[in-house]
């Protein structure tokens, strides 16, 4: 029989719990417990739990100690640390990857291993490139970095009639340039014009301060004054408190980080990018039409910057390659309620990133591992075929091998290698 293996959140493609064949979910749910040492700046935090449980835990005892992973606090440390993991500090610390320590980890033998007994060449294998296929990852080790005790945080909306294009290219230029203690990130979607109540498209930047705000106005001013950043714009608050602030969550009650449901589940489809060069203006208003169409109505690109530390870290310091040479990852998102709908939107995101060819990483086009996207190869089977995507000789640098729920799966690669 197959084995499944899921820890305690996402699987973009559901790879975690579908097969053709009989198989067995080793659901790892259940092991969700945390441990941290704020003298040593470490924890143990076990692979069911959640990056939202993992968060709260490290704010019960310290208010500058965080960790650089994701702002969803739904998914599950599994997966996401096995296939990288990224957040609002991945340009001051890296991925959580990156922050990795120590693991116990299962092998086929049944025997626990760590970081000592399994080797190096092992422990590098499992950090970054899906951990898939290597055994069964119980809890990680993390470092823990320092976060002051008030961060900066603004989100600024702009229109197409605010001049969002020409804002969002500046940023293609500026923002991987940035110093280290600043992330902005760009929502892209569809909204109604202020104007006439018609249809019209915005960019949200979404930026994360590791300082005051005294500190980023006059560094705002000198290296993307074409935001217009004002005061009032920015809100001061504690690092945890960022966390559901970039989820859409209230920030009164770190609760919210305890739950390990989505509130709202709906259909969707999505794809990631690597771009290498700024796009140009033709090809953002190229961007901007599709976005417009009727399946957009519920659809967004994020771009979220890369430089600072990712520059620094080599591409082979552990199996994920998307470091210096990379302006910023783009996110593409489709959701949908009609259930009979799917083929409608998965069309048309399926434009939307091939539209966007020309304009993103080449020979190979890359893809982030944790965003699992099956049409990357060629597997009619519905699932998953090594033998398939061997012989169409479709490769991947990122090897997509994983899940973002669990570690993966035993015995078998995703059909994307």
């Amino acid at each position: 029989m197959q084995i499944r293996v899921r820890s305690g959140g996402h699987d973009y493609e559901g790879l975690s719990y579908v097969s053709q064949v009989t198989f067995v979910i080793l659901d790892l749910f259940n092991l969700c417990e945390t441990s941290v040492d704020v003298e040593k700046k470490t924890a143990w935090v076990q692979a069911g739990s959640t990056i939202g449980q993992l968060y709260y835990k490290i704010a019960e005892k310290s208010g500058t100690l965080g960790f650089p992973s994701g702002v969803c606090p739904t998914v599950g440390v599994g997966g996401h640390f096995s296939g990288g993991g990224y957040g609002t500090l991945l340009r001051k610390y890296g991925l959580a990857a990156d922050n990795i320590i120590d693991v116990r980890m299962v092998d086929v033998n049944g025997k626990i291993l760590n970081r000592n007994s399994m080797g190096e060449d092992l422990f590098w294998a499992i950090r970054g490139g899906g951990g898939a296929s290597f055994g069964v990852i119980l809890a990680w080790k993390i470092q823990l970095v320092a976060v002051p005790e008030k961060v900066t945080v603004f989100t600024i909306d702009r229109t197409v009639e605010q001049d969002a294009i020409n804002i969002v290219h500046r940023w293609q230029y500026v923002a991987h340039k940035f110093d280290k203690n600043l992330f902005i990130r760009i929502y892209l979607g569809r909204v109604k014009s202020s104007q006439d109540g018609g249809r019209t498209i915005h960019a949200l930047f979404n930026s994360l301060f590791l300082g005051s705000v005294e500190t980023l106005l006059p560094l705002m001013k000198e290296s993307f004054p074409e935001l217009g950043l004002q005061r009032e714009d920015c809100t001061e608050m504690r690092w945890i408190e960022s966390i559901p602030y970039f989820s859409g969550f209230p920030t009164e009650s770190l609760d919210v980080l305890l739950n390990r449901t989505q509130p709202n589940v709906r259909h969707f489809k999505a794809k990631s990018d690597y771009v290498q060069k700024p796009i140009s203006t033709n090809g953002l208003k190229g961007i901007w039409k599709l976005l417009l169409e009727e399946e957009a109505e519920d659809a967004s690109m994020i771009l979220s910057p890369y430089g600072g530390r990712m520059d620094e870290i080599s591409e082979s310091a552990i199996p994920f390659p998307h470091r210096a040479g990379n302006l910023y990852k783009i996110h593409y998102l489709v959701n949908w309620d009609e259930e009979d709908a799917s083929e409608r939107y998965i069309n048309w995101i399926r434009r939307l990133y091939n539209y966007t060819a020309p304009y993103v990483s080449k020979f190979p086009r890359a893809a982030y591992i944790n965003y699992r996207d099956l049409d990357i190869g060629v597997n009619n089977k519905g699932n998953t075929s090594y033998a398939q995507a061997k012989m169409n000789k479709v490769f991947r640098p990122s090897y997509h091998v994983g899940t973002t729920t669990g570690n993966g799966f035993m015995g078998k690669l995703n059909a994307s290698v």
